[in-house]
């Protein structure tokens, strides 16, 4: 077989830590006075932290000093984190282990390309760091998706060229920077939202081993 490079985002890809991080922001909302709802969260995925405030103070017509801006920023990570120290395995997303076995057993490259900058303590809580080559997450990169720089580093960290590289997304900044990448884009979620990937599953369980395979062989 050949050896790809499998590059998995990890909110919403492997575990679902989109729900934590709504209840800290729509606490953080609150706090303000005023909502922010599940649909703007939505559109969040994949976007900084400090991107992300913004978005909900212009969202919520408030504006604040720079450093009730870094307080803020502070306080959701904080709760954040303390959802965070209650995971474990039972949050992995269906079938992920299988594919990361298979992946392993085959010798492929398996890297982490993630926003995320607890990407991993996040891998540790569900008892899958071991599994990963490589981790590159928000502490290693300067530009967000849909700059394709966190893929490029995670391929590189596991000795593949971009064209030789099959990256796992849920957003469309991800697949949008995956695509820019040069790599296959396989969007997990919905065909609606990620009809820019090369393919489209609903989740893991629909990814066979055959198709992994041929994956590799390409």
């Amino acid at each position: 077989m050949h050896r790809k490079g499998f590059i998995f985002d990890l909110d919403g890809v492997i575990v679902d830590t989109a729900k934590y991080h709504f209840l800290a922001w729509k606490n953080l909302a609150k706090n303000l006075g005023f909502d922010f709802t599940e649909a703007q969260n939505e559109q969040l995925k994949g976007v900084s932290r400090a991107d992300s405030l913004q978005k909900i103070l212009n969202w919520g017509n408030t504006s604040v000093s720079e450093a009730k801006f870094q307080e803020l920023m502070t306080l959701k990570n904080t709760e954040y984190l303390g959802y965070i120290d209650k995971m474990d395995d039972s949050e992995i997303l269906v079938d992920v282990p299988r594919v990361l076995d298979f992946l392993k057993a085959n010798n492929q490259g398996i890297s982490l390309g993630s926003a995320s900058k607890n990407a991993r303590k996040i891998l540790e809580k569900v008892h899958l760091l071991p599994k990963f080559d490589a981790i590159v997450d928000g502490n290693d990169v300067s530009k967000a998706k849909p700059d394709p720089e966190v893929f490029l580093i995670a391929a590189k960290a596991v000795n593949c060229k971009p064209e030789d590289c099959i990256v796992f997304e849920d957003s469309v900044a991800g697949v949008e920077a995956a695509n820019l990448a040069n790599m296959i884009s396989i969007g997990i979620g919905s065909k609606d939202v990620l009809h820019e990937a090369d393919y489209i599953f609903k989740d893991f369980s629909e990814i066979s081993e055959a198709f992994i395979t041929e994956l590799i062989n390409k």
